[in-house]
């Protein structure tokens, strides 16, 4: 008889790729209840999946694995048989098992042939009974991380018991693959005769692993292999690392996998794979960039296409194709890897506005992150990479590049910033390196000759230009004395990303004539400065603030949290904060997993938690998207009665940025300082969201994400009648393509049923 029953998982290894995404929330859509285990925060596992701490079942540290493979399915081998043990009734599945329909088993033996000849039993999907013989004899086995596997080979069992006798046993982590895994059950189900006990090839196993590529190609190959006994199907994670290595960390188009992110509303640019074993793909490389904003990313070569879609996901930012050919020369023909390049990104959600060919050397401009992958200083010229580096990098941009061994490439970077090696590997036998490039800082205390001089001008005769270490500066331009607008921007954006190498809002603060004090931060440091503290003091001690009838702190991100932190200078003041932080102390948030630059930074005295400290403000306007967990999580944390949530849903974290390009940031902000914003008059100014591209995009997503795919579709029909969205008419024509394709397969589920049943 058919009952309910829990499965159980096990993540070790940071946020999730698309392939464990699909896998979980397949079992969440298909209502089997879903439990995932882990000893670390796991930032995007998918609604539905009840999260578990995995010292329930084993507390400890030691994650042991396969050190030839570097993988942890050893200790998940080992972990599954304690879940067993102490959750009776849950079935173990692993994380690339995708729920084809619930497996409502009645024995408590849960486990599948994995190849031809009914022999070999894998464990990707395992259920015993809690007190079973079996499961005690293999907890037993895994006790000694030294014992000998009587199912070993008898050569490889001689010279293991030789290693022993001589005193140096061998470790089950320099032991075969799959000895606690496939190997060990497969020989205790044979010696203990419960052959009867497991389900045949079909049912979850009907995709050998030999044939595992058959996921990567077109659906319906894979599809004619399931059959009425197929339930839990596994991916086969190994697949990893040909998608990491050809298909830019994506489901190939048209493949099985393909269709079924689709249908389950998984979007894998925003999770691309990034590695496999000790394998590194390009995608991986978000993870090295240390960058609080991203506007811009270049490509010099074509070769990043993976790590590029992740930053224009991650950051919102906008893509230039630097079209130059190997020699770093720029041609009237286009090279070739251009077209292509471009309808990858398009294809995977980026508006075609939003790249740019960059076709000749004056449209070099600075840009936070250039890639240039097995390109120059690998397999072309480091000299022809001159030219970027003094175009295209500023003081706060990085560079990802490959340095091959002999090529002189190191010191030809070296004056261009310090270098970090990510990753290496050998291509044509011989050493390559991936590197990061930092610009170097200005020495401690020098502030930026030109910044100098432009500040002391700005500020003039009645105003002050104060220079402080590391860069941070204050620069107060005196006008009238009814309103002070106190901005927190950073140096390198003004310099080196703004035309009139001014200060964040000054263009318009002059408009109202306003008076302003601009403070700049010299690099991503939330200003946790002394001397930042110390300028404030003084301002405050000294009456300053006071000269003003109405005084405004206005900071977004982490100029955010300054003016929230800060504003106990300028006890009353009003405080706009776009997407603030409330403190990135890790005590405080353990969640906030960005901004690792400032950990180690000391966020505590009187001007530290900005959403405490902020309640000596007069009102605190909060501007986020409810929708972005973190921003949300430290909008939350600001809970006094002055503050004033303003919610702006799926506008992302780059919030003033999509107020700017729907056209409705001056307004708000020039309300919001001048003290008359009111709610009503925000959410008013925000219906222009409903034309905003990425707004209707990112609605379009969460219907399909929360299931509703006859809602999506009515949605993306609707926003296309009111004019086009090439990203969202891509995602609508697959999103119909998909929901055809399961009307077809369940037609043809439901005769082949019918068939089966007849008289």
């Amino acid at each position: 008889m058919p009952r309910d029953r829990e499965v159980g998982s096990l993540w070790i290894g940071g946020p999730l790729s698309w392939m464990e995404q699909l896998c979980l929330k397949s079992f969440v859509d298909k209502g089997q209840r879903i439990s995932l285990f882990s000893y670390e925060d796991i930032p995007n596992v998918p609604a539905g999946v009840i999260r578990r701490d995995g010292r329930e079942i084993l507390d400890t540290d030691d994650f042991i694995k396969y050190e030839q493979k570097d993988s942890y399915a050893l200790f998940a081998d080992l972990f599954r048989l304690h879940m067993i043990h102490r959750c009776p009734g849950m079935i173990w599945i692993d994380t690339d098992v995708y729920c084809h329909r619930p497996m409502d088993y009645d024995d408590d033996y849960v486990m599948g042939f994995e190849l031809p000849g009914e022999h070999r039993v894998n464990n990707a999907v395992l259920g015993l009974p809690a007190e079973s013989d079996i499961l005690a004899r293999m907890l037993d086995f895994t006790a000694d991380r030294f014992s000998i596997a009587p199912f070993l080979p008898r050569g490889r069992q001689e010279r293991l018991r030789k290693a022993r006798d001589a005193g140096k046993p061998v470790h089950v982590s320099q032991q075969p693959w799959g000895v606690w895994g496939p190997m060990m059950i497969t020989h205790y189900v044979h010696e203990l005769g419960l052959l009867g006990h497991v389900q045949p090839l079909n049912a979850f196993y009907p995709v050998t692993f030999r044939d595992r590529t058959k996921f990567l190609r077109d659906a319906t190959i894979a599809e004619a292999l399931l059959t009425d006994e197929t339930t839990a199907l596994h991916l086969w994670a190994s697949n990893k690392k040909q998608i990491g290595t050809h298909h830019a960390g994506l489901p190939p188009p048209g493949s099985y996998l393909d269709q079924l992110v689709r249908s389950h509303g998984i979007r894998p640019e925003l999770a691309p794979i990034k590695g496999r074993g000790r394998a590194s793909f390009d995608g991986a490389l978000i993870d090295h960039v240390d960058l609080e904003n991203v506007a811009t990313v270049a490509d010099l070569t074509g070769e990043a296409r993976s790590f590029v879609l992740a930053l224009h996901h991650k950051y919102d930012c906008d893509i230039k194709l630097i079209d130059v050919n190997g020699r770093g020369e720029f041609e009237t023909r286009q090279q070739p890897w251009i077209q292509p390049y471009s309808a990858f990104l398009i294809d995977h959600g980026v508006d075609e506005n939003r790249i740019g060919i960059v076709r000749s050397k004056n449209e070099l401009r600075p840009v936070d992150v250039l890639c240039n992958l097995k390109g120059f200083g690998d397999r072309r010229n480091v000299r022809g990479l001159k030219t970027f580096l003094e175009r295209c990098l500023h003081a706060d941009s990085r560079l990802f590049t490959d340095v091959r061994k002999g090529s002189g490439a190191f010191p030809f970077l070296k004056p261009f910033g310090a270098n970090q090696i990510i990753s290496e590997h050998v291509d044509d036998r011989t050493d390559v390196s991936r590197v990061v490039v930092s610009p170097r800082p200005p020495d401690p205390g020098v502030a930026d000759e030109s910044w100098d001089r432009i500040a002391s001008e700005l500020a003039g005769s009645d105003g002050f230009y104060r220079a402080g270490p590391r860069g941070h500066s204050f620069l107060y331009i005196p006008r009238s004395k009814g309103t002070l607008v106190v901005t927190f921007d950073n140096l390198d954006i003004a310099m080196n990303k703004r035309d009139d190498r001014r200060p964040w809002g000054y263009s318009l603060i002059e408009s109202q004539d306003w008076s302003m004090l601009g403070v700049l931060a010299g690099g991503w440091t939330w200003y946790r400065e002394p001397w930042v503290a110390a300028q404030f003091d003084d301002l405050r001690d000294s009456g300053f603030f006071d000269q003003f009838d109405h005084v405004v702190f206005y900071g977004a991100s982490m100029g955010g949290y300054a003016a929230c932190a800060f504003s106990p200078a300028a006890p009353g003041c009003d405080v706009v904060a776009i997407s603030p932080q409330s403190t990135v102390d890790k005590s405080v948030v353990p969640w906030e997993t960005r901004y690792k630059v400032v950990w180690d930074r000391d966020f505590t005295g009187p001007y530290g938690d900005a959403s405490e400290v902020s309640q000596a403000a007069g009102r605190v306007y909060i501007l986020y998207d409810p929708y972005e967990p973190l921003d949300a999580a430290h909008a939350g944390r600001f809970t006094h009665e002055n503050v004033h949530h303003l919610r702006a849903p799926l506008l992302g974290h780059r919030l003033g940025s999509s107020l700017q390009q729907m056209g409705v940031l001056s307004s708000i902000i020039l309300g919001a300082l001048s003290g008359t914003l009111t709610k009503l008059e925000f959410y008013r100014a925000l219906r222009a969201r409903k034309d905003f591209p990425r707004y209707q995009r990112e609605l379009f997503n969460r219907a399909v994400a929360s299931g509703h795919t006859e809602l999506a579709r009515r949605l993306g029909n609707h926003i296309l009648s009111r004019g086009d969205n090439p990203s969202l008419r891509r995602s609508l024509t697959a999103l119909e393509d998909a929901l055809d394709a399961t009307k077809g397969s369940s037609r043809g589920t439901q005769r082949g049923r019918s068939g089966k049943s007849g008289p």
